[in-house]
């Protein structure tokens, strides 16, 4: 059997255009690990925060309520209190015992009108007690990650800062090895990176094993591999193998 020139060189050239995208990657995975997880307890500590942020205005917002009922039963029994005189003017010029024990029966309303109100004011007052402690000790811990965030945030800026100029590099020549790459291929390569832990998608056969998994691949596979003649996968792991590390016999 003939084999096409063409053919094969289609596939070694897809092959070594994925084996540089690996690469590259490979790079900019190593730049990101060295930021560890930095970015991401940099964005929960600001979680956090903005958390905390809103459990102060809910206090806030509670007490405040709470005060404006506090006014209005304070009023409520100075009302009651304004009733209970005028009531007990009128009890003076009644002309029977039941206007009297009617207005009476008034007055005893509006004393346990003043009594309900004064047991409201003094709920109210010890709920505001608590929730200002609930907000002290918030706020306590709202400055305390406000802290760990700026000393996060410094710290990330620092690594970043000193490989944000190999980043760019990286993440320019990266557009570049991306336009000889067919959309097909792509998707799979991304797929294949997404599915595996160390980001490998693409690798090569070394010692007889798969550079991913490092499972055994058959001479005759590895042959197979050798020839380009298509893309091939790894029975195991499904990474592509692009080549094979062939070591010179000494």
């Amino acid at each position: 059997m003939i084999s096409n020139p063409s053919t094969e060189t289609t596939v070694a050239s897809k092959l070594e255009a994925l084996l540089n995208l690996q690469r590259l990657d490979s790079q900019l995975d190593e730049i990101r690990r060295v930021r560890g997880d930095l970015p991401e307890e940099v964005r929960d500590l600001e979680d956090e925060i903005a958390g905390y942020e809103v459990r102060v205005h809910k206090f806030d917002e509670e007490i405040q309520s709470l005060n404006d009922q506090i006014k209005q039963r304070k009023q409520n029994a100075k009302d009651a209190d304004g009733l209970i005189k005028k009531y007990e003017d009128q009890q003076q010029n009644v002309r029977n015992n039941r206007e009297y024990e009617a207005i009476a029966k008034e007055i005893e309303l509006q004393r346990l009108e003043i009594q309900i109100s004064e047991k409201k004011i003094k709920e109210g007052q010890y709920q505001i007690e608590v929730k200002n402690t609930d907000i002290a000790g918030t706020k306590q811990r709202l400055e305390e990650r406000k802290k760990d965030l700026t000393n996060k945030n410094t710290e990330l800026q620092t690594i970043v800062g000193e490989s944000e100029a190999d980043e760019q590099k990286l993440l320019d020549e990266r557009e570049g090895a991306l336009k000889p790459i067919e959309d097909r291929l792509l998707t799979a390569y991304t797929r294949i990176r997404g599915n595996v832990r160390n980001g490998l998608a693409v690798v090569m056969v070394k010692r007889d094993a798969c550079g991913g998994c490092f499972n055994t691949v058959p001479p005759q596979r590895q042959a197979d591999i050798i020839s380009h003649k298509k893309i091939i996968v790894c029975e195991h792991c499904g990474r592509v193998l692009a080549d094979v590390d062939v070591k010179p016999v000494v």
